[in-house]
């Protein structure tokens, strides 16, 4: 059986930065979370300000993620509209839970 490895620590994630190549240019990105749809897993990614801050709009970026043997991250843009529903239907889930979990803390 194989293992996944994730070449960083608990410690370092809220440091990793995301840097997706559009049409407009570079987009810096902070990671939110990593989920699982369907036995699949999803990366939700916040873009950030010319500044390094998070965007003030509250955009986010759903992709596709996938590691290799090796522990190398890749993204997958979504362009299926039915499995993009799901991932985002699924975030929405998991901001709700993190909202009623801050509630009970």
């Amino acid at each position: 059986m194989s293992e996944k490895i994730t070449p960083v620590t608990e410690d370092e994630i809220d440091d990793i930065r995301v840097s997706l190549d559009t049409d407009e240019g570079s987009i810096e990105c902070r990671i939110l979370t990593i989920f699982e749809v369907d036995h699949q897993d999803y990366i939700a990614l916040l873009p950030l300000d010319e500044k390094g801050n998070d965007n003030a709009n509250g955009d986010v970026f759903l992709y596709g993620y996938a590691e290799d043997e090796q522990g190398l991250p890749s993204l997958r843009y979504i362009d299926d509209d039915e499995e993009y529903e799901a991932v985002a239907d699924r975030y929405d889930e998991l901001l709700d839970e993190a909202f009623y979990d801050s509630i009970d803390d």
